[in-house]
């Protein structure tokens, strides 16, 4: 572009040089054609002077022209400078924008992480204030201790509770169910109250985690015992009970060993199989209901999580057989009283003499508190658990064996010869087994906002002491061998959890069959529930057997062998504060229950009746949990 503005500025100039030169020749219009003069020196000269002229015109306007190349020269170099320093400015430019950009995305960074800087300073001040909060509350008030790598976990209760019956037991809070009184005894017509703290109870959980498996200890204990000097004239110095006692490996894979004493498998439980899970009716009554199947003692069990729906688990537990039986011969032997020096209970509570006939010996015969088979073999029970995402349901098998000492000549009359010998004589004497047994089955599952429904069952032969009113698992045949009693326990209940009110309703049954035989030496029915034993002496009621004034007289001819205990149960919590403090609440229940036995002979000849003992009993009790 320069060099063409170059070449049309030095034809222009070249335009302007030639047309001045015509200008100069055609300036003298032409005239009339004369004669030529003659040339002279002067014209010569004036010719010199003339080209002189334009040469100097055109040398002055060569100067121009180089002049303006130049400034044409200077101009194009500043044009071209111009051009550069405006590339370079471009260049800052978009240096300078891209820069401005990254500054921008710098800013919008820097302002999220200030953003973000703020908002986990705010995080971390509240961590920090939540921090100091849990500490000093762990500090004041913690929920656990924390001892060489286990967590500790106290528990339990203080309780001030009441109960008042309309015929008086003689018990403190809990109710022997199977000991309600028949309509002659005197305490059928007196009425009682008893307070107490006994069940107050106390805890401790101990626990410690190893890489794949948790170790777990845990004890309980009430005061629901009574010692040689216990009575409630003035100090109430009752001894302290033990619950439960053991220990547990929880394995990751699902693996769940327990050993100690704890409740048996047979209770029904809430989650899965596991410990400290048992649905324990809700009653004040530390003796529960009617009709729920429990029992606390010494287990061994193996469970296992098939899928967090479905548990399988198996139990070895102590055996123990409940015996009732009327008019045998002592031609059996099933255990003994207590042995102290082997820390059982040798405690008596009656005992009779008999002089014979010709008044040289006495016979002095006692009754334990307490007498303690001689089992054969552990119970076993298997039981499996459903948790399929609407309830809780459970199937179990339970057997338990029995086994006693048989003397085919004991108790015979003094005349009779057996091998070779007059009177009893324990020759012959020999073992004998039986096996006993039944099924159960537990559902829970909640019909209605907070509402739900159990049912349990457990039917068998020889299962009497499962239930809460320990019924007799056995009686006793003629021949001196076990007679097992058909038994069945059936509960259902009904509870509504609020927020601060529990409500509850119970309706439980026990049943005992008839287990009887004919003695054909003694000429008689023996057994339990025979309806050839006397029953009209229940209603007959006798003066005290002694002058102490706390002997109430025994009825007489009154066997009254329970055939169904029957109970309807209602009561409430409410709960007047739960939280990081502890649990503080009150309860009420009403209980009616109802001894239905078996039917005897009545007043007169061809007739049976089946007297029927019943109670109905106000409990109250104020709680405080720790927390």
């Amino acid at each position: 572009m320069k060099s063409s503005r170059n070449l049309c500025l030095l034809m222009a100039l070249t335009l302007v040089f030639f047309s001045a030169g015509a200008r100069a020749q055609t300036s003298t219009p032409p005239k009339a054609k004369k004669a030529k003069p003659a040339v002279t020196a002067a014209d010569i000269q004036a010719l010199k002077d003339a080209i002189a002229a334009q040469q100097a015109a055109l040398a002055a306007q060569q100067s121009q022209i180089q002049a303006l190349q130049n400034e044409l020269h200077r101009k194009d170099q500043a044009t071209q400078e111009a051009q550069t320093a405006a590339t370079g400015a471009a260049a800052v430019a978009a240096a300078a924008q891209a820069q401005a950009s990254q500054q921008q995305d710098a800013v919008v960074a820097l302002k999220s992480d200030v953003a973000d800087l703020k908002t986990n300073v705010t995080n971390t001040v509240v961590t920090v204030q939540e921090t100091q909060k849990n500490v000093t509350a762990a500090i004041e008030s913690p929920m656990a201790i924390h001892y060489k790598g286990i967590t500790i976990t106290p528990g339990g209760f203080a309780a001030a509770e009441f109960v008042r019956r309309s015929r008086a037991l003689a018990s403190d809070i809990n109710t022997p169910f199977n000991s309600l009184t028949m309509p002659g005894a005197s305490q059928s017509s007196i009425s009682e109250f008893f307070g107490s703290g006994r069940q107050s109870r106390l805890s401790m959980l101990a626990e410690g985690k190893l890489k794949s498996a948790k170790l777990s200890g845990y004890y309980e204990a009430d005061f629901l015992n009574a010692g040689v000097t216990s009575n409630n004239n003035e100090s109430n110095s009752y001894p302290l009970r033990q619950r439960q006692a053991w220990a547990q490996a929880a394995l990751d894979s699902g693996w769940t060993v327990t050993g100690g004493q704890m409740w048996s498998l047979v209770t029904e439980t809430k989650h899965g199989t596991d410990n400290r899970t048992e649905a324990v009716p809700m009653t004040i009554d530390p003796q529960y209901t009617v009709g729920f199947s429990w029992a606390r003692q010494y287990g061994v069990r193996v469970s296992k999580n098939l899928s967090n729906k479905v548990w399988l688990a198996a139990s070895m537990e102590n055996s123990e057989a409940t015996l009732t039986t009327h008019g045998n011969e002592t031609n059996f032997l099933i255990g003994s009283a207590g042995n102290a020096g082997g820390l059982y209970n040798s405690a008596i509570s009656t005992c009779s003499s008999t002089i014979n006939s010709t008044a040289t010996s006495v016979t002095t015969t006692c009754t334990p508190i307490a007498g303690y088979s001689f089992n054969p073999s552990p119970d076993f029970v298997v039981k499996l658990a459903f948790e399929p995402g609407f309830g809780h349901y459970e199937v179990y098998g339970l057997s338990t064996s029995f086994r006693d000492r048989l003397f085919p000549c004991g108790g015979v009359s003094s005349t009779t010869i057996c091998y070779g010998k007059t009177g009893p004589t324990a020759l012959g004497a020999f073992n004998d087994s039986k096996d006993g047994g039944g099924l159960g089955a537990n559902a829970r599952f909640t019909i209605a906002k907070h509402l739900d429904f159990g049912l349990h069952g457990l039917i068998g032969k020889g299962i009497g002491r499962y239930g809460t009113s320990t019924l007799p698992d056995t009686a006793i045949r003629a021949n001196g061998s076990f007679a097992l009693i058909k038994n069945a326990q059936g509960l259902g209940t009904i509870e509504w959890h609020g927020p601060k009110l529990d409500v509850y309703l119970n309706a439980g049954v026990e049943y005992a069959g008839r287990a009887y035989d004919y003695d054909p030496i003694l000429g008689k029915y023996v057994g339990y529930g025979s309806p050839h034993v006397a029953n009209f002496g229940c209603y007959s009621e006798t003066a005290p057997a002694v002058n102490n004034g706390f002997a109430p007289g025994g009825l007489s001819n009154c066997t009254g062998d329970t055939r169904a205990l029957i109970e309807g149960t209602a009561g409430f919590w409410y709960r007047f504060y739960s939280g990081p403090k502890g649990r503080m609440q009150f309860g009420t229940q009403y209980s009616y229950v109802t001894r239905q036995t078996w039917d005897g002979t009545g007043f007169s000849s061809g007739t049976s009746v089946a007297p029927e003992g019943l109670d109905g009993m106000v409990f109250t009790s104020l709680r405080y949990y720790l927390p």
